[in-house]
């Protein structure tokens, strides 16, 4: 890529595209294209291949997806393949035919066997049995590699796929009902803030941005009567056992490693002379117990009360920690800490209501 490369990044609203649309804006990238969901359906074949055939885009970042936490898996799982597979199928096959240069393919660590060993090498995939709760989506994003593989064998493209770990940082989605782990963690725990000091004006401010507040949180908060005791102590309830340990990265971060590995010279990355780089992990290399990281977020946060954890409910894999080994051998790490990670998505979280 260079500086005047018509750049094409999907999604640029989410929690990846937008910091991917960041980092090449940082980079002096000036020549970028995107579009927003009522502007292109990306679920729609032939207006995908209308968009391409116009805009031509020399270069690709295929970061929109339907995503989200365990409960929004369990609850829409045809959403998350269906979706998932129309997207990338469409974007991927008119780039090709629009004669893109380079395809960055967003995958997720979820694409790796349940039981896979720790740390999960790149050539984990499609050894095992995936973790059942979010299977669906995951088989969508195997799909998107193979396809990326696929057409770099027929037709000689240059397409890469990165799978990265579990994400949080600004943009993220905060629905309590869709969220995943950090972003839930960081508004239960200021509703728990706010309802410690029964500031029920807060709380519909906090609403207002980042949607409603189940009815079971509510009864845990206080905040199902505004008739509740001011200054009762509030519950925090998690799910599972908070045994788990998952790896996070800061979004900036993932964007700063797509860029990077979109520029990656090909005598470096090619999927036909070195299959293990058909697609490459991209985390922090460090990994945290859920209970640790609720400790964390809860003193980002400033919440002095309790955490409840309810064991009915799952705990999902036990761990899941990527081997960044391959990434870091050609010249990328992570730069970005998890306590200064989390403090920056709570201002950011904090300054989006202000």
């Amino acid at each position: 890529m260079n500086k005047t490369s018509k750049i094409y990044v999907s999604g640029h609203r989410g929690l990846v595209g937008s910091a991917i649309l960041r980092k090449l804006g940082e980079l002096g990238y000036g020549n970028l294209v995107y579009r927003t969901h009522q502007e292109l359906d990306l679920t729609r074949q032939e207006k995908v291949e209308e968009f391409f055939d116009v805009e031509r885009p020399e270069y690709v970042f295929l970061a929109a997806a339907k995503v989200g936490g365990i409960q929004a898996n369990n609850i829409y799982p045809a959403e998350f393949i269906y979706n998932n597979l129309v997207i990338q199928t469409n974007v991927l096959h008119s780039a090709w035919k629009a004669g893109a240069k380079g395809l960055l393919f967003l995958g997720s660590s979820c694409i790796y066997p349940k039981h896979a060993p720790q740390p999960m090498k790149e050539e984990c995939i499609l050894t095992g049995r995936l973790e059942p709760t979010n299977e669906p989506y995951a088989i969508a994003k195997i799909a998107g590699i193979k396809l990326c593989e696929s057409y770099n064998r027929q037709y000689g493209t240059r397409y890469r796929s990165v799978m990265p770990t579990n994400l949080y940082g600004p943009n993220d989605n905060f629905d309590l009902e869709n969220s995943h782990v950090i972003p839930a963690l960081i508004r239960k725990f200021h509703l728990a803030k706010l309802a410690a000091r029964a500031d029920w004006e807060g709380m519909k401010k906090d609403e207002s941005f980042y949607g409603p507040i189940p009815e079971d949180i509510r009864v845990a908060l206080g905040f199902a009567s505004q008739n509740s005791n001011p200054g009762q102590s509030p519950q925090v309830i998690l799910w599972g056992s908070g045994s788990p340990r998952r790896e996070f990265l800061h979004v900036d971060d993932l964007a700063s490693a797509c860029v990077f590995i979109m520029a990656l010279d090909d005598s470096v990355y090619d999927s036909q002379t070195q299959p293990m780089l058909s697609h490459i992990n991209v985390g922090s290399g460090k990994d945290i117990t859920i209970m640790e990281l609720a400790e964390t977020i809860k003193k980002v946060v400033g919440y002095e009360g309790e955490i409840v954890w309810d064991q009915t409910r799952p705990d999902g894999t036990q761990q899941k920690l990527l081997d960044v080994s391959k990434l870091t051998s050609l010249g990328w790490k992570a730069g970005t800490t998890l306590i200064e990670g989390l403090r920056l998505t709570y201002k950011w979280y904090l300054d989006q209501s202000a």
